[in-house]
């Protein structure tokens, strides 16, 4: 019973991970490299490894340090990197080789090139860097993450002797192995409790203590840098030691005006430019693949509205959130987003004033129409706040805009416009 109940946590504990990234925050993920510049600052033990962005660099970066084998990884947010090609037809993201001598060659043929993997889109994204590493001789391989869990309201470490595969998998078929402890954010993690986890990983003699230090640091580096997730995988027992292979590191948006160095270093080449243009806004924006644009505030009526639209009929173009302090500016550029996607062919603006002044809203569509100049079909529905005065200021503002009375007849007008 205790192995089935283990196994749905931990299942929970990575669905609910994988729900609030899903959900329109801009959290910060890092490349392996900048994660590892991280641990390595921190104490955290690592490979030795130098990281190449331009050609002209290359040379110099190679030659810097010599190892008995070499690991280059191209540098993306994707996973899947060693099964995936490049544009190119060039195979594989990532490369083991022997000789120094072979190493510029395979850099050349990642560098400026489009990756394609199962978690890219159809036609890759660029790599901008790339990673050249000292290749270890891994003895056994371990899985070690922190994460932020609601469940226990703090932090939770997650370990299993069995790293270097789907953890999920791990908690689903093999429960037993998969250790879940949660940490008091006050107390922090002990020496002892970190010395049991690396006992359960199954480190043995001079390791386990070895492990047990590694598991302070990675501790402490996720405490320092406001993190929700640091995952190694894997964390392994090695000819050098217990070293920290492979490294994921989500740094919470939240702590933007105290981690300004990382955010400010933040790799966008793979994100949606709509995304990217809507979080300097504070707009919360996320591409779909229909053809009627949402405006809406409030995460759980842009989710209601999308699922109204598909009701009758429609398919959403957008999730777009602008949240409950939405200024006129911000609804202007929410505007000129949506609008710069071409298969937008209707928008629907569906505002339920609360903390928001209905009002602001109202002007902030017209100032978006006449700036932006808007030449698809506008359906507005507002509720709430200040929202006679707001409907007014839409009908005299002499605009083609539809009030709709309600959300599902918003939504029907929508999906009717389409057809006309």
């Amino acid at each position: 019973m205790w192995k089935n109940t283990l196994g749905r946590n931990v299942g929970r504990l990575f669905k609910t991970q994988n729900a609030l990234e899903k959900l329109p925050r801009r959290n910060l993920n890092l490349l392996e490299y900048q994660s590892k510049e991280i641990l390595s600052g921190s104490g955290v033990a690592v490979q030795k490894f130098v990281v190449v962005k331009e050609l002209s660099e290359l040379a110099a970066r190679v030659n810097s340090f010599n190892a008995a084998e070499y690991v280059v990884k191209a540098q993306v947010m994707a996973g899947g990197r060693g099964k995936g090609h490049f544009d190119t037809g060039f195979k594989s993201g990532v490369h083991i080789l022997k000789e120094k001598n072979n190493v510029p060659d395979i850099v050349k043929s990642m560098l400026g090139n489009r990756l394609i993997t199962k978690q890219t889109p159809k036609d890759g994204v660029p790599v901008r860097s790339v990673m050249i590493a000292e290749s270890v001789d891994i003895f056994e391989e371990k899985y070690l993450c922190f994460l932020l869990d609601r469940g226990t309201g703090g932090p939770v470490c997650i370990a299993s002797p069995d790293g270097g595969v789907d953890i999920e998998e791990v908690a689903k078929n093999t429960p037993e192995k998969v250790k879940t402890v949660a940490i008091d954010i006050f107390e922090g993690l002990s020496q002892s409790s970190a010395k049991d986890i690396a006992k359960f990983l199954k480190f043995q003699g001079k390791a386990i203590d070895q492990a047990a230090d590694e598991i302070l640091k990675l501790y402490s580096v996720f405490l320092k840098n406001d993190l929700i997730q640091l995952e190694i995988n894997p964390f392994a027992s090695t000819n050098m030691g217990v070293i920290s292979v492979d490294a994921k590191l989500q740094v919470d948006e939240n702590a933007k005006f105290r981690q300004k160095a990382l955010f400010d270093n933040e790799v966008t080449d793979e994100s949606d430019p709509r995304e990217v243009e809507a979080a300097k806004y504070n707009l919360n924006y996320i591409q779909m693949n229909g053809n009627i644009g949402c405006l809406v505030n409030g995460a759980g009526l842009a989710m209601a509205t999308m699922d109204i639209i598909k009701l009758h009929g429609g398919e959403p173009a957008n999730f777009l959130d602008v949240g409950g302090s939405v200024q006129t500016e911000q609804v202007t550029e929410a505007f000129r987003i949506i609008s710069s996607d071409p298969s937008v062919k209707a928008i629907l603006v569906n505002v339920f004033g609360g903390i928001v002044n209905c009002a602001t809203i109202a002007n902030g569509v017209i100032a978006a129409v006449k700036n932006v100049g808007l030449k698809v079909p506008l359906i507005v529905r507002l509720e709430g706040t200040n929202v006679d005065n707001a409907k007014k200021i839409l009908k005299d503002s002499g605009l083609q805009i539809n009030s709709a009375e309600n959300l599902d007849d918003a939504a029907k007008k929508a999906v009717s416009c389409l057809s006309r």
